[in-house]
């Protein structure tokens, strides 16, 4: 999975009614915040000016690594220390840290009002009225996720995520997520178009379907082909939703190795919405490393799917997740991981050093590696993503491509920043040379001037040029 610094959702009530949510770590949690954020604004909540102003706090919480777990507490800290002087201030932990803890929270944190998992997300009224009645509430349960999602507050309104998959049934030695995500929970074929379809009569032009382990949606659906494979795959999916009018993009995320198909690469292929970018997580180059994370593939059964995505397109761009510093890893093993990294040259790579998650089986195993290890490996492994990277990004440079905008660069008004289909950060200006102007949503053609590692500036080709 992909993790990304704390983002921020404001909504604020009329009078004592305002919340402020912060969401830390992947994609998945963005999606669940935004639907927690809708379902505070049916209920009458509004706009707070600031968190400190909130009389809702929310944080949406991530335990993937340690940092952000431990960086959930210190926003706990301050909030705890608010509500001693603030009775009336509701406190809510959601997500993997509140999933993994429990009633914990509740002993370390006891000024909290609600503790509740991701596949709580949608029960956030039901719970809050709990609340309300004077109860201190726990809800880290199993539950069935409910078709209820249609009150979500988009953050945007260009680029929308679509939920295909709930949690994961994998068992990767070094990951908490089945334990606090849950198992595996496909929803229907018919209720993703329809959100889609909603999403576009409100505007929308990219999805984003979005699945802890998209390539296993459909294992848990009823129903085989004549041919006798699984009905319901993501391949089926792709299919399925691919001609939703005024949808003009779709990706998918996140991949695992283990379930990438040839056709399901042939689908991204030849159906033209499919953009040419996958992040496809290797975690160690060394097969050894692999088997001991309980990851189910080899590296040349890695290699075997980054070699057919290039051949079929071989403009596509590719990121990927790794982890250094594993219990018993080797230098040589680690020298591994480097070799893969520079031989396959990503274009984007999301590195961590491992770090012992609760109730994992790596987190008890006795070859930990020092912190000065881990520290050395993960500068060594980001100089060559960064190079790599760099690199990749080269091959942009005089080339038109096509990006949406997907609104202002906040550093240059005069700019609109979007992305390309292989998810390139671009920016652009908003008026042409030929006197056009663009704005959020448009589909416009760039000539990229200059590249940087992570992203690139152009100037937007008259109506003409796009011929």
């Amino acid at each position: 999975m992909v993790v990304s610094a704390p983002t921020i959702t404001a909504t604020q009530t009329s009078d004592h009614s305002s919340y402020w949510i912060t969401t830390f770590g992947c994609q998945m949690n963005k999606a669940d915040s935004e639907r927690m954020a809708g379902i505070l604004e049916a209920m009458g909540y509004q706009q707070a000016s600031a968190e400190l102003d909130a009389d809702l706090v929310l944080y949406n919480t991530c335990t993937i690594r340690d940092n952000a777990e431990q960086k959930v507490y210190s926003y706990l800290g301050r909030q705890a220390q608010r509500k001693r002087s603030n009775p009336n201030l509701t406190l809510v932990v959601a997500g993997c840290v509140a999933q993994q803890e429990g009633e914990a929270l509740l002993r370390r944190v006891p000024e909290l009002d609600l503790v509740m998992g991701p596949q709580h997300a949608n029960r956030l009224e039901t719970l809050l009225l709990q609340v309300q009645s004077g109860q201190q509430v726990v809800a880290t349960e199993d539950h069935h996720i409910l078709e209820d999602i249609t009150t979500a507050r988009r953050d945007s309104s260009i680029c929308g995520w679509v939920n295909v998959i709930y949690g994961c049934n994998e068992r990767c030695t070094y990951c908490v997520v089945p334990s606090v995500r849950g198992k595996e929970q496909s929803r229907w074929p018919e209720a993703i178009r329809l959100e889609m379809e909603g999403l576009a009569a409100q505007g929308f032009k990219e999805i984003t379907l979005l699945g802890q382990n998209i390539d296993a949606y459909g294992r848990d659906l009823p129903g085989i082909t004549p041919e006798g494979r699984r009905q319901h795959t993501l391949t089926d999916l792709l299919h399925h939703v691919h001609n939703v009018e005024g949808i003009e993009r779709i990706r998918f995320a996140t991949s695992h190795p283990r379930y990438f198909t040839e056709r399901l690469i042939d689908a991204c292929a030849d159906l033209p919405k499919l953009c040419e970018h996958f992040h496809i997580p290797f975690q160690s180059g060394d097969n050894d490393v692999l088997r001991a994370m309980a990851r189910g593939y080899t590296v040349e059964r890695y290699q075997r799917i980054i070699d057919r995505i290039r051949q079929r397109m071989p403009d596509a761009s590719l990121s990927a997740d790794v982890i250094v510093a594993f219990p018993g890893e080797t230098d040589a093993q680690f020298r591994r991981t480097l070799q893969l990294v520079e031989s396959i040259g990503f274009d984007q790579v999301n590195t961590a050093a491992y770090s012992p998650r609760p109730n994992t089986p790596a987190a008890s195993w006795d070859d930990q590696l020092p912190e000065g290890v881990k520290v050395a490996r993960l500068q060594e492994l980001n100089a060559l993503v960064e190079a790599s990277a760099r690199q990749r990004n080269a091959r942009y440079a005089g080339r038109v491509v096509e990006a949406l905008a997907e609104g202002l660069n906040p550093k240059d008004p005069t700019q609109l920043m979007g992305r390309t289909r292989t998810n390139r950060l671009t920016f652009f200006n908003a008026r042409g040379s030929d006197g056009s102007s663009h704005r959020p949503g448009d589909l416009v053609k760039v000539r990229i001037d200059a590249v940087r590692s992570f992203s690139l500036t152009g100037t937007p080709l008259p109506a003409a040029g796009e011929h």
